[in-house]
């Protein structure tokens, strides 16, 4: 269902988000997010002025995991910051991360390890990308029947609830809802 049609209006600022997931020659993979913040009019900083259509923000960064989640390396990438020689002094403390895994309380890991001053708040924000990006990533790579072992999706969201509907209708034996 689409959005109602807004109200009249300008845009101020667009906040881009790309996630990416590639296969390595190695076979582990590389997960890739980038966040580019861009303003619409010029924006002045006590460290200077960005024009119109120049970042404030352009971070990206990359994780290499395996198959079961876990992160064998870290790497970040702050190309556009908003005061240099200080939010990018902190790209190599991501590093920190590495053995962590992607699918066991990873984002109480990065607020432990980057929370706060620790870290830089938008790269902290993009690294909960990283999850679900590597998720839809290797749901494309195996079958969804998985025989008798629950799906990894299964209680995990709203609609896949073992409760709801679309487990009653989708994975009927591991619907657990009522029928009466």
């Amino acid at each position: 269902m689409p959005l109602p049609p807004p109200a009249g209006r300008k845009r101020l600022h667009t906040r881009s988000v790309v996630c990416e997931c590639f296969a390595r020659d190695d076979g582990l993979f590389d997960l890739e997010a980038r966040l580019a913040d861009v303003k619409d009019h010029r924006y002045e900083l006590m460290a200077g002025a960005r024009e119109a259509g120049e970042p404030v923000h352009d971070f990206t960064v990359r994780a290499t995991i395996d198959r079961d989640f876990v992160i064998h390396a870290i790497s970040t990438s702050m190309d556009r910051v908003p005061y240099p020689g200080g939010c990018d002094e902190i790209a190599d403390a991501y590093a920190k991360l590495v053995g962590t895994s992607l699918i066991r309380h990873f984002r109480m890991a990065v607020h432990e390890a980057m929370g706060g001053v620790k870290g830089c708040t938008h790269v902290t924000e993009l690294l909960g990308y990283l999850p679900t990006t590597a998720i839809q990533a290797f749901a494309g790579l195996t079958r969804e029947i998985h025989g008798d072992a629950k799906p990894f999706q299964l209680d995990r969201c709203h609609a896949l609830e073992t409760t709801s509907e679309t487990v009653r209708r989708y994975y009927p034996a591991w619907y657990r809802g009522s029928d009466g």
